[in-house]
């Protein structure tokens, strides 16, 4: 997925397109909370992701100038994925959604033993 150039898109669809794929906000959240993290520990941390849809997401995420990737040509290569300022601007937005799932979604799933890892059942 790339970000429009069309001059006449509203910015909003264009953030809300960008963002709305399946794992991405997961992905920022785990960057969010985690800061810069290597490939591999980021598919660890994102539960159920395959390989092939983290590496479009991040790729995607780069493009869109949201998360940076900072390659170091060791044996075996390390690659650490973080977020831009643009992806920084986000920590709020992320936050706020959290605890927004907290208030509608934590304290009942929880009281009942039914909570869920997170995109436990997206699709890829």
């Amino acid at each position: 997925m790339s970000v429009s150039k069309n001059p006449d898109a509203c910015p909003v669809s264009i953030l809300m397109s960008l963002l709305s794929g399946p794992w991405t906000m997961y992905i920022l959240w785990v960057l969010c909370n985690s800061g810069p993290t290597r490939f591999g520990a980021l598919k660890h941390l994102v539960e159920g992701i395959s390989t092939k849809v983290l590496t479009e997401r991040l790729r995607m995420l780069e493009a869109a100038e949201i998360i940076y990737r900072q390659y170091e040509p060791t044996v075996p290569p390390q690659v650490t994925y973080g977020l831009t300022e643009h992806g920084q601007e986000l920590i709020d937005v992320l936050h706020q959604l959290n605890a927004l799932a907290e208030r509608w979604y934590g304290s009942e799933q929880q009281s009942k033993g039914e909570l869920k890892k997170p995109m436990e059942n997206a699709s890829a």
